[in-house]
Order: structure tokens, then C-alpha cells, then sequence
């Protein structure tokens, strides 16, 4: 099943079951706890984020491909790292390249995983149970700021519109989270392209790590990391400029796409 949520023909808001492409059955209730879908049927004049999150998590260096473009070792646990919640963007909506900031923005194909109960402490065996679903995530960057100017990550990861997410949610059920083809197209161009498989840490090890660090609640995102062929690692270098397309898809969910435009 997909969920998405939807600015609708007559400028409602509101989460739905997708029959196709444009057309849903609205939800009532809370799609965190008891909710039911209404049989009427609504049309997306525009899809938003699924969901705006409590806290969005992050994971560092998770393909294996990705560790040996840069001839780093493989890491032996998590690397978490935290995105601002107002780095959020919906889909079709712009990147904006910041104007202190704007010559080295990155982009990062990602898989994220909507949390969708509260949990603590969950074992591996039980990690899916807290799923919701599955969408797709730009984890974008601004290198010079991770790497060069402020030499650590909150910054560069978290200014606004560095979280595209979107443009729906496939339910846990319906997706192998850990066998998903996933790339990046820039104007039309393959940059990134790999599988999930080629992940370090599985999502179920990620979502027990996590919770045995923090409480995960309701609508967490968590973002689990990015393949090879980013921006950064190519020769020459591949940084967004205004006028992109950028294209995440994910096999299984869809696509999300998103043009860079400049502060200025």
C-alpha cells in the first residue's frame, strides 16, 4: 500500500491511500494511531512530504561501494549523525542552495525508514514491528561546510530544503527494505546507482542501534545512507547548480524530484 499526504483539487490537506497516480482515499483519524480510509475518493493537486518529522537520523558511510571510492575502512558500528527538521522539503519543491554556502551542494541517494510507533530498546528480531513504511530521501550536502569550513556535519547536512522526502510511503509490508535498487539522475544523467543489498548495516540493525541510543518516535525518519557516484567523489567534481533536476528513485516506492534553485 502507499500513503501520501496531499494538497488536494479543492486546497485540502490531507493523508490518503493511493488508488493510482492522482487519485486517493482520504484517511481519517491519525496516521500514527487509530484511522480508517474513507471510500470517497480525492485528487492530489500537489504531494507534500509524508510526514513531518520529530527527528530525522542519519547514517554516515553505509554502502560498501561507497566506503571504497573514498578508500576508507569499513566502519565497525553505526555513524549517526542528526538533519534539522526544518531541513524537510517536499517533492517537486526546490533545493535551495544556500548563499553562505553555495558552491559545493551535494546530492545523496537515500532509502528512509518512517518510524511508526514509539519504541525503545527493540531487538533486531523486532525492529520491523515499529516500521511504518518506506520512502525516498536527498540527504543533500554542502561539502566545504562538512569538510572544510566548520570540519564537522551539522551545518552542511541541515540547511533548509537539504531533506527532500518523498513522494509517498510504501508500507512495510510491500517492500524488502534491504533488496531495493536505488540511484540518482541529475538533468537526465545516472550519477549514482546501486542496490540496498550493498548496505553495511542492515535497516533492521540500524533501527534497533538507534533505539538503543534514543527513543524513536511517531514519523521519525531515518535516513540509511547514501551509495557511490556523489557529487564529491567524481573526477571532476559534480556539484548542483541552479536550473538542476534531481531525480532519487528507489525500486519499489517511486521517484523523488526536486530543482535546485539559488537563494540569491
Amino acid at each position: 500500500m502507499r500513503i501520501a499526504r496531499v494538497v488536494t483539487t479543492t486546497n485540502e490537506i490531507c493523508w490518503g491511500r493511493m488508488i493510482d497516480e492522482r487519485t486517493l482515499n482520504p484517511l481519517r483519524g491519525d496516521l500514527f494511531s487509530a484511522h480508517e480510509f474513507r471510500n470517497e475518493v480525492v485528487e492530489a493537486r500537489e504531494f507534500l512530504a509524508p510526514v513531518d518529522p520529530p527527528n530525522i537520523f542519519a547514517i554516515g558511510l553505509n554502502y560498501r561501494r561507497h566506503a571504497e571510492e573514498q578508500n576508507a575502512p569499513l566502519p565497525e558500528r553505526p555513524l549517526i549523525f542528526i538533519k534539522a527538521t526544518t531541513a524537510r522539503q517536499h517533492p517537486g519543491r526546490p533545493i535551495v542552495l544556500p548563499r553562505s554556502a553555495p558552491n559545493e551542494v551535494d546530492f545523496e541517494a537515500e532509502l528512509a525508514i518512517v518510524i511508526g510507533r514509539s519504541v525503545k530498546n527493540v531487538s533486531e528480531a523486532d525492529a520491523f514491528s515499529a516500521v511504518l513504511g518506506y520512502t525516498c530521501a536527498n540527504d543533500v550536502s554542502a561539502r566545504d561546510c562538512q569538510k572544510k569550513l566548520d570540519k564537522q556535519w551539522a551545518r552542511g547536512k541541515s540547511f533548509d530544503t537539504f531533506c527532500p522526502l518523498g513522494p509517498w510511503i510504501v508500507t512495510r509490508d510491500s517492500l524488502d527494505p534491504d533488496a531495493c535498487p536505488i540511484s540518482t539522475r541529475v538533468n537526465g544523467e545516472t550519477l549514482q546507482q546501486s542496490n540496498t543489498n550493498d548496505l553495511i548495516f542492515s535497516c533492521r540493525m540500524l533501527i534497533s542501534y538507534l533505539s538503543h541510543q534514543f527513543t524513536l518516535l511517531p514519523g521519525t525518519v531515518i535516513l540509511t545512507g547514501t551509495p557511490e557516484g556523489v557529487g564529491m567523489f567524481r573526477n571532476p567534481p559534480r556539484y548542483l547548480r541552479p536550473g538542476d533536476r534531481v531525480e532519487v528513485e528507489v525500486g519499489g516506492i517511486g521517484v523523488l524530484a526536486n530543482t535546485v534553485a539559488s537563494e540569491d
